[in-house]
């Protein structure tokens, strides 16, 4: 029952006018990096989006870290390529990069089967570190196919 209009009202108990509020983050249009099925990278240069895609380059450090190069100064270069692939490999799945992801890129290159890697393995990652253009070239390098097996 609603209160009497000949009853005082205290200030704290008037009604107020409403106020709009934000648009929730929930209905925002999503990022690119955030949507489950984001672009497959159909266009050359164009890359493919997926969450934590930094983690990636950190696992890759870790796992880089085990490898033994024939010449040290390689180790950035491969290291930076590998979380590249371990990238898009999980961004082509609709995920964020793992461990397993890292290991698949290893495995491309045959990195993970040898004591010592020689330089003449990792001319391919060559430069990798310090170019854009580069690194756009080598992971557009490596196809779908190679990366996700049915």
């Amino acid at each position: 029952m609603a209160q009497p209009s000949f009853s005082p009202v205290p200030a704290a108990g008037e009604v107020r006018l409403t106020a709009e509020t934000s648009i929730p983050e929930i209905g925002r249009p999503q990022k690119a990096g955030m949507q489950r099925h984001a672009s497959l990278g159909s266009d050359k240069g164009q890359g493919t989006h997926a969450p934590g895609e930094g983690y990636a380059l950190t696992i890759a450090k870790n796992e880089c870290a085990k490898l033994h190069f024939e010449n040290h100064d390689d180790a950035h270069d491969v290291e930076c390529g590998i979380g590249l692939i371990a990238a898009k490999r999980a961004s082509l799945i609709g995920r964020g990069p793992t461990l397993g992801d890292v290991h698949v890129a290893l495995d491309l290159f045959e990195l993970r089967s040898t004591s010592v890697i020689a330089r003449s393995q990792v001319e391919a990652f060559a430069g990798l570190g310090h170019s854009y253009v580069k690194q756009r070239a080598f992971v557009d390098s490596v196809t779908q196919s190679q990366l996700v097996t049915p």
